[in-house]
């Protein structure tokens, strides 16, 4: 498994901690190193609290509403000011444990030069960070340690998610306000992907397209507990959806897993591409929702490698049905809400089949 994703960002306030670091031994000579080290992890550590919406999100969601030249402005004096407030802190510190000389108004005084030099070295974290929400957190590493530069034969779990009804919504409200509708549901998918462990591979039109390593996406069911959560997350907020766009989110939903081939491909624009059955039967997959009358499907293959459900879950067994491009039928289930006593736990099925 790679890398958790709160690594990368111990490794951001370091960085930020290490660039304070240094600019004591170019400009501050004699200064203690742990000085600098305190301020530097103080302002990246405000910087990107106010970056990732946990202080003054509400300010945040307002300047990113703001035109284009505008929105650089007041985001440029927003870091200003979480900068200058992690060098109060930092200095509020240093002084406190006495590693430096000057005086509690001394130490918090924000300097020209450090304001430079702290405003670059966040325009240069911040632009990393950005790269890595571009381009998905799992992706970014694996970019970086160039683990798919040559092929990788793996076992992954796709979830299929398509957005029901994008077209109508687009020719009764126009492309603009559509695009904006289909941003919220796929915003609304990012933290119960991120909370189960998965990856956001690629958006396809309406379709979103999640995915996990086998061995994590099995773990606890995530791959399914990932789409109830997505589910419920969008029924609590129904009355929003309602206010804002006038509907509630509909999503057709697939699940399967295989073997796959993943590598880094592209010359100008790189991507981390899966090529394989599995992919493709995961399409197949979502297209018979619609005729089966059904939200979700999941492969019984897939289901049968799962150590169990969540709670509250069940799975209905459909039966085969053939699919294109694959010449044997294949077994697949829809996973429905069910009483405590009705849902399928597959360790107890398999210990009876044993039997």
């Amino acid at each position: 498994m790679l890398p958790a994703h709160r690594l990368f960002w111990v490794l951001i306030l370091l960085a930020a901690a290490g660039a304070g670091l240094l600019y004591n031994i170019i400009f501050a000579a004699g200064a203690s190193p742990l000085a600098g080290f305190t301020y530097g992890l103080c302002m990246g550590a405000t910087v990107l609290a106010f970056d990732r919406g946990l202080i003054l999100a509400g300010l945040q969601a307002r300047i990113r509403r703001f035109p284009a030249w505008l929105y650089v402005v007041a985001a440029e004096l927003a870091y200003v000011l979480m900068i200058m407030a992690g060098n109060a802190l930092g200095g509020l510190l240093v002084w406190t444990f006495a590693l430096t000389n000057d005086d509690l108004t001394s130490a918090t005084r924000m300097t020209a030069r450090v304001l430079a030099y702290a405003l670059a070295t966040s325009g240069l974290l911040v632009f990393v960070i950005r790269m890595r929400d571009l381009i998905g957190g799992e992706v970014f590493v694996n970019f970086m340690i160039g683990r798919y530069h040559k092929p990788v034969a793996e076992e992954r779990v796709f979830l299929f998610l398509d957005v029901v009804g994008s077209t109508a919504f687009a020719e009764a409200h126009g492309d603009l306000r559509a695009q904006e509708y289909l941003g919220a549901v796929f915003a609304t998918l990012a933290e119960p992907v991120r909370r189960n462990g998965g990856s956001v591979d690629d958006y396809v039109g309406d379709l979103a397209i999640i995915t996990w390593p086998m061995a994590r996406g099995l773990k606890d069911a995530r791959c399914v507990t990932c789409l109830f959560d997505v589910l419920d997350r969008i029924d609590a907020d129904a009355a929003a959806w309602t206010a804002r766009f006038g509907t509630v989110p509909r999503l057709r939903a697939a699940l399967h897993g295989g073997s796959v081939v993943t590598a880094e491909v592209g010359v100008d624009r790189h991507k981390i591409a899966y090529f394989g059955d599995a992919v493709n039967v995961t399409s197949r997959i979502e297209a018979l929702c619609r005729p089966l009358g059904v939200g979700t499907l999941i492969s019984q293959d897939l289901l049968d490698r799962l150590p169990g459900l969540p709670a509250g879950v069940r799975a209905r067994s459909l039966g085969a049905h053939a699919l294109r491009g694959r010449g044997a039928p294949l077994a697949v289930a829809t996973l429905e809400r069910g009483h405590a006593d009705t849902v399928t736990e597959l360790e107890p099925r398999r210990a009876a089949a044993a039997r």
